[in-house]
């Protein structure tokens, strides 16, 4: 009798544990299909009026106007707050708004039905985000260092708020302000009243009034002292800034729109067209533990034949129309796959380009192509030197046939399966091949991993490199970060560095795709990995050293409307460095040379392996 009742016992326990299981898992899915999605939707306004990001001035004083060029936050910890004053946690959700780019809408997903009476978050991240390792952050990720443009690089962290523009003071000079808010302290913690019928599906709209960030109340005047700030710790600008930010931030009122089914600037879902011959190989795909996961393209997944294809392609001379020039022509792999020492580029048929060869490493990372971002994808971007008239002039259905003609039949096959050549599947085979050329194995790195050291001079630039210019809080740095910052030293955007000034350029650059007039002159942020064996530098590879460059930015910066905030806001000319610390920059520069990119035998040097493309593609959202 003992025995059984002892046996009995722990059957009971096990059967009461799993019936709890049970209940609390039949609890959790009641109250999951129970939960709500709600959009919210910021609508950032200028004096009462919508601003879409675009170019726009006012007036804060009758001697003082301001335009603002860039808006970008993150926001997190939302919390909702019921009748009973009970607080309702919507997890680990985050979201990621600019209103530069027209980013202005957010989904809250599984939100508790029910009816509240406030909503509660805060304007930044909390510290386990925002000093998680960004390379973990998988693509599409309001977090991920590609979607958002706010990681605050080898300092760590994230950069909450980044607000950025020009004012005009009494003396009508055009200055830039760059206001970046960061840091665990920097917290910007929003609460909004009223009433939230959440039973349903439901939108909530805010209202930003930017105006009110420099307005009499908030306490800064923008000035030369004022007119820049990266939240260091006393910074008493960053402060005033942080709570009028929060004072500038209400609910709109006015009858709520029904949601909609795009909120977030991801472009809509489609069918996936693969081309993969059913004997290719999975290529390994290799990176640095310090880069960000790249979104590769799930409809032309790497393969050892494509990639091998695409190589051959590469340097195949048959690409154009007198079959005298290849890719690799203009694309050499021991100059970084730039142009070595030409300014620009010469076509098959002898006449010169009008830009200068862009690098083409590192390109996994990048969603936009050419100088002016004219393209969308590598895959589309193979394609238009081969019909460029000005290079390889060539008419893709006489490229097809030529390499037909010329026994590429089965390589095509082994890579993509039946089905012939064809100006598809040769772009899908470029495009494997440039995905992998990928960087990351220069001195700088060994630095980075600790098996090597800086000299004195390349440590002072590095230094210079990441540190703002800022005399009010003693700081006197080069400011690269801001467009170069980062593991892949660039940061994918465009801007306009002060090559020329309001009419001193015919190439519009950006501003010829968009059609906007704030996007003239501005260029893409090019890499500076491997910059020591790329040049000549700029767009139109007017300078043919890095000590030409860094001087530019010394002392040869042009004044324009379109000129980046983060450049404007520096003395007239530039940042005015002397010739030690010139030095010391390039010095810096010239140790993010990767040995295979600056030699004949493209293979010379292994790297660790962080992850496979299988895992990679797990990752995804």
């Amino acid at each position: 009798m003992n025995s059984n009742h002892t046996r009995e016992k722990p059957l009971r326990r096990t059967t009461g544990t799993v019936l709890r299981l049970v209940v609390g898992l039949i609890w959790l899915v009641w109250i999951e299909a129970r939960a709500v999605t709600v959009q919210v939707t910021v609508d950032h306004q200028i004096l009462g009026r919508s601003w879409d990001g675009s170019a726009a001035e006012w007036s804060l004083s009758p001697t003082q106007r301001v335009s603002v060029s860039r808006l970008e936050y993150l926001l997190s910890d939302f919390v909702l707050i019921d009748s009973g004053g009970v607080e309702h946690s919507l997890g680990r959700q985050t979201a990621f708004v600019s209103a530069t780019s027209g980013r202005t809408a957010f989904e809250l997903k599984s939100v508790p039905t029910g009816m509240y009476t406030g909503l509660r978050f805060r304007i930044g991240l909390p510290t386990e985000l925002n000093h998680l390792n960004p390379a973990s952050v998988a693509p599409g990720d309001p977090l991920h260092p590609l979607v958002n443009g706010l990681h605050w690089n080898w300092q760590g962290g994230y950069v909450f708020m980044a607000l950025e523009g020009a004012w005009t003071g009494p003396d009508g000079r055009r200055r830039g302000f760059s206001h970046h808010l960061a840091t665990d302290a920097m917290q910007m913690n929003v609460r909004l009243g009223g009433e939230f019928d959440f039973r349903a599906d439901a939108a909530v709209r805010l209202r930003f009034a930017l105006d009110r960030c420099w307005a009499e109340s908030s306490g800064i005047t923008l000035s030369e002292e004022t007119a820049s700030t990266h939240s260091r710790a006393g910074d008493v600008v960053a402060q005033q800034l942080g709570r009028a930010i929060v004072e500038a931030i209400t609910r709109d009122r006015s009858p709520e729109r029904a949601p909609v089914a795009q909120v977030s600037g991801k472009p809509g879902s489609k069918k996936l067209t693969v081309e993969v011959a059913a004997t290719a190989a999975p290529f390994r795909f290799r990176m640095s533990g310090l880069f960000p996961q790249p979104k590769l393209p799930r409809d032309n997944p790497l393969t050892e034949e494509g990639v091998a294809l695409g190589r051959r392609l590469f340097d195949e001379p048959r690409l154009s129309g007198n079959n005298r020039q290849s890719c690799a022509g203009c694309h050499q792999s021991d100059s970084g796959f730039a142009d070595s020492g030409r300014p620009v580029s010469v076509g098959a048929e002898g006449r010169n380009g009008t830009r200068n060869a862009m690098a083409l490493v590192n390109l996994a990372w990048s969603s936009e192509f050419f100088w002016d971002g004219r393209a969308s994808s590598l895959r589309e971007q193979v394609l238009r030197p081969i019909q460029n008239p000005e290079e390889m002039n060539a008419a893709l259905p006489a490229v097809v046939e030529n390499l037909a003609a010329s026994g590429y039949s089965e390589a095509f096959e082994r890579a993509f399966g039946p089905g012939g050549i064809t100006a598809d599947r040769m772009a899908r085979a470029l495009e494997q091949f440039l995905l992998t050329q990928v960087s990351y194995g220069s001195r700088f790195d060994a630095v980075m991993n600790g098996t090597a050291q800086f000299t004195a001079e390349e440590q002072r630039g590095f230094e210079l490199f990441n540190t703002e210019r800022d005399p009010r809080r003693g700081q006197f740095g080069a400011d690269c970060f801001h467009c170069h910052g980062g593991a892949l030293f660039t940061d994918f955007q465009f801007h306009n560095n002060g090559l020329d000034g309001v009419t001193g350029s015919d190439d519009a650059g950006r501003a010829a795709v968009t059609g906007r007039a704030s996007d003239r002159l501005k260029f893409k942020t090019p890499s500076l990995r491997n910059v020591a064996v790329t040049g000549p530098y700029m767009h139109d590879g007017r300078f043919q050293t890095l000590e030409q460059a860094v001087a530019h930015y010394s002392s040869g910066v042009h004044a324009s409307p379109t000129l980046d905030p983060n450049l404007a806001r520096h003395p007239e000319g530039g940042l005015q460095l002397s010739a030690d610390d010139q030095r010391a920059l390039v010095a810096f520069l010239r140790t993010l040379t990767d040995p295979r990119y600056a030699a004949a035998a493209r293979e010379s040097v292994a790297h660790p392996v962080t992850a496979t493309l299988a895992e990679m593609i797990q990752k995804e959202p």
